[in-house]
């Protein structure tokens, strides 16, 4: 027969023979990642940042996105889902700017910090935003597409989308910086191809139809640009001058060939490192700044080989 004394003395032994990562698991922070999707190599990087940042502050993450950049509903599913399990924080990277603001409230009520990556929303209740400052890059793009293009002549913009704010940044950017500061330059169309390579292979068929004396496209996410440099080739145009937005191989591909001018690299690791930092710091009650700016480069031939550069690109 047991004693109470042997039952105790027989529990107490087992808690100290439990693996010390059991032992543990409530205690650590439960943060989920929200992206827009997993169709570009952009989004494994960012996954890859904020699994360094996991494991450097010891909290547990997931990561997950609808299939494409247009599934706005599952996107906003997968979020209501996360918030269900109650997490210590949340990371978000908004695909409209406005649909999930509902959502956020109830974040925001229950007192799970929010912290906005890649793409923010357009209310205050994320803490921070880490991304790249979309607009001064596209910015960038424009000077560079009228240094090439000798300042004249008339560009076109294939955008990802009108409805996130790196959508709407990348295409205002570029088209503001061109209207400003370039009298010579004609912004003829801007067309959507949803950040589909296949799409926008298509949109950018349409326009160069539309418009055969153009003389530079800009396109604004790794799936558009991919899609103008496709196009580009299956109507055999020549002479175009392409600059693009992201990275990943088909890109550099293309810079290292010569149907791409360039593009603009974000820091995608370090977006999804600061988004996990930012989300610790935030569940400690720590301050964290509004806007985590990760930075850009514009890249092209002379350049992609550059460590400082090519420590930012992806494959």
């Amino acid at each position: 027969m047991f004693t109470r004394r042997f039952i105790l003395g027989a529990l107490s032994a087992a808690a100290l023979s439990v693996p010390a990562s059991v032992a543990t698991a409530a205690d650590e922070l439960y943060i989920p990642l929200v992206s827009k999707g997993f169709q570009h190599q952009f989004w494994q990087a960012v996954k890859s940042g904020a699994e360094q940042a996991a494991d450097e502050f010891g909290v547990r993450i997931t990561f997950e996105g609808p299939d494409n950049e247009t599934m706005v509903d599952r996107q906003i599913d997968m979020l209501a889902a996360a918030l269900a399990n109650n997490p210590a924080a949340i990371g978000f990277a908004a695909l409209d700017s406005q649909a999930a603001i509902p959502l956020l409230r109830q974040a925001n009520e229950k007192g799970i910090p929010v912290i906005a990556f890649d793409s923010g929303v357009d209310s205050d209740i994320p803490l921070a935003t880490a991304t790249t400052d979309n607009a001064l890059a596209a910015g960038m793009a424009a000077d560079k597409m009228a240094e090439l293009i000798g300042g004249k002549g008339k560009v076109a913009v294939v955008a990802h989308d009108q409805t996130s704010r790196t959508g709407i940044d990348r295409r205002d950017g570029f088209v503001n910086r061109i209207e400003a500061n370039y009298p010579g330059i004609e912004v003829v169309t801007v067309q959507y191809g949803q950040g589909d390579h296949l799409k926008s292979t298509e949109v950018t068929k349409a326009i160069l139809t539309a418009n055969p004396d153009l003389n530079g496209i800009f396109g604004t996410n790794e799936g558009s640009a991919i899609g103008v440099v496709n196009g580009v080739q299956e109507l055999g145009t020549e002479g175009l001058v392409i600059i693009g937005y992201d990275s990943g191989k088909a890109q550099k591909d293309a810079i290292r060939s010569g149907l791409m001018a360039g593009a603009i690299t974000q820091n995608p690791v370090g977006i999804g490192y600061e988004t996990v930092k930012a989300a610790v710091m935030a569940q400690k009650g720590e301050a964290v700044p509004a806007l985590i700016d990760t930075g850009f480069y514009y890249y092209d031939a002379s350049n992609i080989d550059d460590p400082k550069v090519a420590a930012v690109l992806y494959d």
